[in-house]
């Protein structure tokens, strides 16, 4: 895992995660991290067993999600930091989305048996453990049936080019970041860097996009400071994390230098954020 102090961006196998929330926080505790964020997509259920197992211990643990949305063709995720975890109608939305990955999920496999690939959506189903279902739960299921040899040669049936693709529903990220602020949380646009759709930051930031996720292990050092004078020139948050998915995941997902750690700064000013925001609507203290 990361090593350093900070880390805004996790993933549990309450989404597509390899690692339980609970050894999450044993490992973020044996690093000598002080603050994480759990962001599974779609699903707060991490969130709230992190919170359980961090019970007592030096590490606070940001409430967070990961809603992917659409815009063209491109795939643009927008995290969301302070949730509210516990409000009925967020927990009915991501509900609603939770069914439809599942939806989607179930026409991939249905494409992938037409091509003559006899996987059975029970299998995505053990894999995925009651998450919500992402194309990686198929990959893995396909990898568990050894009808694939590798990861990568999965999404070469299920990536966005592969003839068993299905597009995901069709949220726009306007939407998910009003979603966010609604709930009264904060939204960021994660790994721009990858996105490569910068045109969009200034109008994403009209309907009250907060920050960007400058550090990120596909990001260059190059592309980190980029993105971290384009975040000040807008006048937006400054975030980063591994985007932590497990070991075994992908080679993507490695430590972050020592020199590339999120400032503390940045907790100091969504905090701040939190505060006013709290003040002005009277909702509870998402930090508990």
């Amino acid at each position: 895992m990361l090593n350093g102090q900070i880390d805004l961006h996790l993933h549990t196998t309450c989404s597509d995660g390899q690692d339980t929330p609970e050894e999450i926080i044993e490992a973020a505790c044996n690093a000598g991290f002080n603050t994480i964020a759990i962001t599974d997509h779609d699903t707060v259920e991490g969130v709230i067993r992190a919170l359980e197992a961090s019970s007592g211990k030096p590490l606070e643990v940001i409430p967070g999600i990961e809603l992917s949305s659409i815009e063209g063709i491109d795939d643009v995720h927008i995290l969301g930091y302070y949730i509210d975890y516990k409000d009925p109608v967020f927990l009915d939305q991501i509900a609603f989305f939770k069914e439809k990955r599942l939806e989607r999920a179930e026409m991939i496999v249905r494409n992938l048996n037409r091509l003559g690939l006899d996987i059975q959506i029970d299998t995505v189903f053990r894999i995925a453990h009651g998450a919500p279902i992402g194309r990686p739960h198929i990959a893995e299921a396909l990898l568990s049936e050894e009808l694939i040899n590798s990861y990568g040669e999965a999404f070469r049936y299920i990536g966005s080019n592969g003839p068993a693709y299905v597009p995901k529903y069709n949220v726009k990220p306007f939407e998910a970041i009003s979603f966010i602020l609604k709930n009264g949380g904060i939204p960021v646009l994660a790994h721009p860097g990858i996105l490569e759709r910068d045109e969009m930051i200034i109008e994403l930031k009209e309907y009250g996009l907060m920050g960007l996720e400058a550090i990120h292990p596909l990001h260059s050092p190059e592309k980190q400071v980029y993105y971290e004078k384009l975040a000040r020139k807008y006048g937006l948050l400054i975030t980063g994390g591994s985007d932590w998915h497990g070991k075994g995941r992908s080679s993507s997902f490695r430590k972050l230098i020592n020199s590339r750690k999120v400032p503390r700064r940045t907790i100091l000013e969504m905090k701040s954020i939190i505060g006013r925001n709290r003040e002005k609507s009277g909702r509870f203290d998402r930090s508990t």
